[in-house]
């Protein structure tokens, strides 16, 4: 069989919407790299100037740009497997070209080596195996699930899997007997807030979105799990990939949209197929597409894979991305819910947000009310990484304590050691430790420690780290991520990371604290996204937990 010439690569996506991802991750696939030749003729066809596509191509992480391309091997360095030995292993692979990635969210079966379209994991260059996302365990204390309550069961990335547990019941349940204000309705007195980090109430968006002017509405699926120590993500779209069309689809009902997207992070490339395989089932069934259940309901749905950028975590930067722009951060306001993908109403939610939405539906508001502890409404599943026995997904109710988890669920510290700190909200939340370990899972009173829960990842860091060289890789991960759209965060992550790998050598200690502080304050306040706003308190938590070990570092660097 030949290959496809450039044009049929063109032709065969450029009238769907969102197209210029897909072509190029067409001519990726097909070259192994993006020649020079073939971002001309994209750019030619498509019509966008050349000078843009090429600053947008070298943007993105994986788009190779010579031989060998995607076939070279692509190893983690995240926070959790540098604890492991990434650097060893990507020394190891040197002789078949591997290149450094960001975390790739496997975070609980390190080290991860992207090869091609395959994921491979293991401690040791040898022992790299074909890896697959691990199911999250029962936990322990049986508390009630939202999103894992079934995902446990056999064969329930099938259609019929799905269906035995009551899938799509909810979707049904909407279209036939609910009107689009009721479900909106019944998701805001749920309590359901944003569960990618921003924790946003999501009836509210909802509703912003139906009642804002403008058509097509769009959703928009954010499942670019980009921040370290995250990847709930992932498990939830390779084993329960209906409970996601699903809730997509509802959300599609409640705001009126007809059509939706799932942005699929690069580096969960079997993650695609799982998501692909199950669109075309709801699809044949008639839960996605024209006249859903026989309604007068519309709604279309496509998949499309970034190409490996933090910041299109970002809700606009995502937008943007979609569109075919180059990714950086919009100015807001106006926000995505009145001027977001091609400048119209948008609702953007996460994988866990749009996942708790049938089970809702299903059961009712009360019933996820029900689910957190004390005032608190509903779970959180906690992606859980690095010295701990146990690492994984747990679905928490909110207000679970942190030392319950940690010690009761997953096990505690590995043999011999103690907790040192915590991340939050991956590494955005900077670091907790000491007497603030024991705090309740939950945003309020994680918020008066100075951090906040975010995504739900929390890496473990035992009594033998050096939280000087994990504060200093965390600040070289946003500092590497940085878009570059503002100086303030460009330039601040740079120096951050300077004054954490001994090129302070002329500063006392005091004026090292002073700088550190005043670049941190100067980023919160001017930085144009959560990027730059979030990275000083990696700085912040530092000194505060750890000053003596700040103290006795920049006295030796001196």
């Amino acid at each position: 069989m030949t290959n496809p010439t450039d044009l049929e690569l063109i032709d065969r996506w450029r009238h769907e919407p969102a197209p210029l991802l897909p072509i190029l991750h067409a001519f990726h696939d097909r070259d192994g790299y993006l020649s020079e030749e073939a971002i001309r003729t994209v750019a030619d066809e498509l019509r966008i100037p050349a000078a843009d596509l090429f600053g947008t191509v070298t943007f993105y992480h994986h788009f190779s740009r010579s031989a060998p391309g995607q076939s070279a091997p692509r190893v983690c360095t995240g926070p959790i497997c540098r604890l492991h030995g990434a650097e060893t292993m990507l020394s190891d692979l040197q002789d078949q070209g591997a290149t450094p990635m960001p975390c790739s969210g496997r975070c609980d079966v390190p080290i991860p080596v992207l090869k091609g379209h395959t994921t491979l994991s293991g401690l040791t260059a040898e022992s790299l195996t074909p890896s697959r996302s691990p199911l999250p365990d029962p936990n322990p204390a049986g508390q009630v699930e939202c999103v894992f309550a079934h995902i446990r069961e056999p064969d329930r990335t099938s259609l019929a899997g799905y269906e035995r547990t009551g899938g799509y019941e909810a979707l049904t349940k909407a279209v036939k007997t609910l009107t689009p204000e009721a479900v909106i309705d019944m998701v805001d007195r749920s309590g359901l807030a944003g569960r990618g980090g921003a924790g946003f109430p999501t009836g509210r968006k909802w509703h912003y979105v139906r009642t804002a002017p403008g058509d097509p509405k769009t959703v928009v699926c954010n499942a670019d799990e980009g921040e370290p120590g995250c990847f709930k993500d992932r498990t939830i779209m390779d084993y329960d990939p209906h409970g996601l069309i699903e809730g997509m689809v509802i959300a599609g009902y409640a705001t009126g949209a007809t059509r939706g997207f799932i942005y699929l992070r690069y580096e969960y490339p079997e993650t695609e197929l799982v998501l692909t395989q199950a669109l075309a089932a709801a699809e044949a069934a008639g839960f996605v597409g024209d006249h859903i259940l026989g309604s007068d309901f519309s709604f279309n749905l496509y998949i499309r894979r970034g190409a490996g950028a933090y910041i299109c975590g970002e809700e606009t930067s995502l937008l943007n991305s979609l569109e075919g722009k180059h990714p950086f951060p919009r100015n807001r306001p106006p926000y995505p819910t009145t001027n977001g993908f091609e400048d119209l109403p948008t609702v953007v939610n996460n994988v866990e947000t749009l996942a708790s939405v049938a089970p809702i539906v299903r059961h009712g508001a009360d019933w996820y009310q029900s689910l957190g502890l004390g005032d608190h409404a509903g779970t959180k599943i906690i992606s859980l990484s690095g010295d701990v026995r146990r690492p994984g997904n747990y679905e928490v109710p909110i207000g679970l304590p942190l030392q319950t988890l940690i010690n009761d669920w997953a096990g505690g510290p590995l043999s011999g050691r103690t907790v040192q700190a915590v991340t939050m909200a991956g590494l955005s939340g900077g670091f907790l430790a000491g007497d603030d370990l024991n705090i309740t899972l939950d945003d309020p009173t994680i918020r008066q420690k100075g951090s906040y829960l975010g995504a739900g990842g929390i890496m473990v860091f035992d009594d033998s780290r050096s939280m000087i060289e994990v504060a200093h890789d965390a600040m070289e991960f946003f500092a590497h991520e940085s878009c570059g759209k503002c100086f303030p965060c460009r330039i601040g992550t740079t120096r951050l990371t300077e004054r954490l790998n001994g090129e302070a050598k002329n500063l006392t200690h005091d004026q090292w604290l002073i700088e550190v502080e005043d670049l941190g304050r100067t980023m919160k306040e001017t930085s144009a996204c959560g990027l730059g706003q979030a990275a000083p308190l990696v700085t912040e938590s530092l000194v505060r937990y750890f000053g003596d070990e700040v103290r006795k570092y920049v006295e030796n660097s001196s």
